[in-house]
């Protein structure tokens, strides 16, 4: 994360180190025409003839170049930005005083700028796609790091995964509530089998791959709460909520990345004494998906669990999407325990 923050200080240091030259042009050319003070009424008209590019620059810079040509946009990119600089340069045409003043010194100081307007279209089409390639240059960049650093985290939390988060205690205790309704509720013990199973194939299978949908990483979710019915019977108020299963089914994701928060609220969240609940509400909107997980809290877990877990996913969410997902922790209740994290999607 520090890394790619760095890239983003650098990029914005050259465009701050640009126009910082720029606006300070006025006083660098008095200083060469030895005149003795600073006319600050030039520096203005000066100053004034270089805003609208400032103003190109910063709508270019901030909002059409990351929104659009980022996104592989291109065509509306073009357009906007192509609208845009012809309405500026358009609307200076209309209220430039050229036109209609008649003191011949007062025009060139009330002017905007000493061009052709088409002159300042183009200049201002160069400046931006300058300031485009700049910043596709820094992206490329970061995408390249953070895909070699993805690459990496991936091989190493594939390894930790199967060793760790599938623990033996778990199985060992699954397995020995399925051997113990063998005997007395036989379909139980079969579906909690089939339970297991499906959640072995996603580890070994689905979580080798970049992304997977969303309608797996839920059937995962699913098989791995209805085990834990099983061991805690009714002991334990569990709620699940997903989106339509056809729309998961249209949604990719990283693997693996929803069990950490679900696996937490488990293993944090229940009590053997007390009333305990587990609710994971999962919804889509706006091309985000938000994973929403509460459980109850007790006197042993009144300081949170934001522990090595947490710690890992945090991590991992800032390699893959790096500002673009939020994750918070709500532990204000004394009684519950809330956990949301929120995550840009894709569409197949």
């Amino acid at each position: 994360m520090k890394l790619f923050k760095r890239l983003e200080l650098g990029e914005n240091m050259l465009y701050t180190l640009v126009w910082v030259a720029i606006f300070l042009i006025p006083f660098m050319n008095a200083q060469l025409m030895s005149e003795h003070t600073v006319n600050f009424n030039n520096v203005i008209i000066s100053w004034g003839k270089v805003a609208p590019y400032f103003i190109i620059f910063i709508v270019n810079n901030n909002i059409l170049a990351p929104r659009l040509l980022i996104n592989h946009r291109y065509w509306l990119y073009a357009i906007s930005l192509l609208v845009m600089i012809f309405s500026i340069f358009g609307a200076i045409e209309i209220f430039d005083f050229r036109y209609w003043q008649s003191d011949i010194l007062l025009r060139n100081k009330a002017s905007f700028t000493d061009l052709e307007w088409y002159w300042n279209v183009l200049i201002g089409v160069l400046m931006s796609g300058a300031n485009s390639m700049i910043k596709l240059y820094y992206r490329t960049i970061e995408t390249d790091r953070r895909m070699a650093l993805l690459e990496k985290q991936n091989i190493e939390t594939q390894m930790k995964y199967l060793m760790y988060q599938i623990n033996p205690h778990f199985l060992m205790n699954t397995l020995n509530n399925i051997h113990a309704m063998i005997d007395f509720d036989t379909d139980m013990a079969k579906r909690s089998v089939m339970e297991l199973s499906h959640m072995l194939r996603h580890v070994l299978y689905d979580s080798g791959e970049e992304t997977t949908s969303l309608d797996k990483e839920v059937e995962f979710l699913h098989s791995y709460i209805e085990l834990m019915r099983v061991r805690f019977d009714d002991d334990v108020d569990i709620n699940f909520n997903t989106p339509d299963i056809k729309l998961c089914r249209k949604i990719n994701m990283p693997p693996l990345l929803l069990i950490v928060l679900v696996e937490n609220a488990f293993k944090h969240g229940i009590s053997y004494n007390n009333k305990s609940f587990i609710t994971v509400n999962i919804t889509v909107d706006n091309n985000e998906l938000s994973c929403i997980v509460a459980n109850s809290r007790h006197t042993s877990q009144a300081t949170g669990h934001s522990g090595i877990g947490l710690n890992n996913i945090t991590k991992r969410l800032d390699i893959l999407f790096g500002n673009r997902y939020s994750l918070s922790i709500d532990d204000t209740d004394a009684n519950v325990y809330i956990v949301e994290l929120i995550i840009p999607i894709n569409d197949k």
